[in-house]
């Protein structure tokens, strides 16, 4: 992957985990939803990994 899309995924990953964080603080409003956060930025991590593996 370009310099680029590597830096906009990091990105993308450390919102994800600070939404869940922030989400995890305020689970009386969002309830057990927020956890989806969590795995999607999990899920991401691993994809990319498996990526940066191949090439």
């Amino acid at each position: 992957m370009p310099q680029q899309e590597t830096e906009m995924f990091e990105i993308v990953v450390i919102g994800l985990l600070a939404l869940w964080a922030l989400g995890l603080l305020t689970s009386f409003y969002m309830g057990g939803l927020i956890h989806i956060l969590l795995f999607l930025s999990i899920a991401l991590v691993m994809f990319r990994s498996r990526l940066g593996r191949r090439e």
